[in-house]
C-alpha cells in the first residue's frame, strides 16, 4: 500500500540512502552520503555484492582507532584501577596459556575482554560506541572481530599490556598496530 511505501521511503531517507522531493521524485544519493554506521545499512551492505569492500573498510577503521584507544589509555595508566590493572595482567597471561595450549576459543574469548577493557579504560564513551559499531559489523559481515591470531599474538600482547601499564603511549600504539596488521 501507499502508506507502506511512503513509510520505507522515510526510512531509507533518514539512512541517507535516498532523497525524496516532491515533484521531483525519489533519487539514490551516492555512496559517500550514506550513514554507513547505521546498523541497518551495514547489514544490509553485507549481504550485497560489497561485502568484502565493506569488511576492508571496517577492519581499517578498526586499525585507525585501536592504537589511538590504548594510547589514551596508557597516557593515563597511573590512574587505572587496581583492578583494571591487574585483570589486564591475568589476560596476558590467559593469551599466553591459550597460545601454548593450542585453545582458540579461549584464546579468542580472552582477546576480545582486553580489547573491550582498553577501550573502557579510555574513559571515552564515544570511541566505546564506535567500536561496538564496528565490531558488531565485522560480526554481520562475517569477519572476526578480534583478528589477533594465537600464533602470533600471545608475546605481542604481553608486550601490549606492559608498555600500556608502564605509561607508553606511543609504544602500546605501535604494537597495537602490529597486531592488526
Amino acid at each position: 500500500s501507499r502508506t507502506v511505501v511512503r513509510e520505507s521511503l522515510r526510512v531509507l531517507e533518514a539512512k541517507g540512502l535516498v532523497s525524496a522531493r516532491p515533484n521531483v521524485g525519489t533519487r539514490i544519493r551516492p555512496v559517500h552520503e550514506w550513514n554507513l554506521l547505521d546498523p541497518d545499512v551495514i547489514e544490509w551492505r553485507a549481504l550485497g555484492p560489497f561485502r568484502a569492500d565493506q569488511a576492508r573498510e571496517l577492519s581499517e577503521l578498526r586499525q585507525a582507532f585501536e592504537p589511538l584507544a590504548v594510547h589514551l589509555v596508557a597516557a593515563q595508566s597511573s590512574r587505572l584501577p587496581e583492578v583494571a590493572r591487574t585483570r589486564m595482567m591475568e589476560l596476558s597471561e590467559l593469551l599466553t596459556e591459550a597460545a601454548a595450549n593450542s585453545d582458540p576459543v579461549a584464546y579468542q574469548r580472552a582477546d576480545a575482554e582486553l580489547h573491550a577493557l582498553l577501550l573502557r579504560a579510555t574513559d571515552n564513551r564515544m570511541l566505546e560506541h564506535l567500536a561496538a559499531v564496528v565490531y558488531g559489523a565485522l560480526e554481520i559481515t562475517g569477519v572476526r572481530p578480534f583478528g589477533c591470531t594465537p600464533e602470533a599474538g600471545s608475546d605481542q600482547h604481553s608486550t601490549l599490556v606492559d608498555r600500556v601499564l608502564a605509561g607508553d603511549g606511543p609504544g602500546a600504539a605501535e604494537v597495537l598496530t602490529s597486531l592488526l596488521s
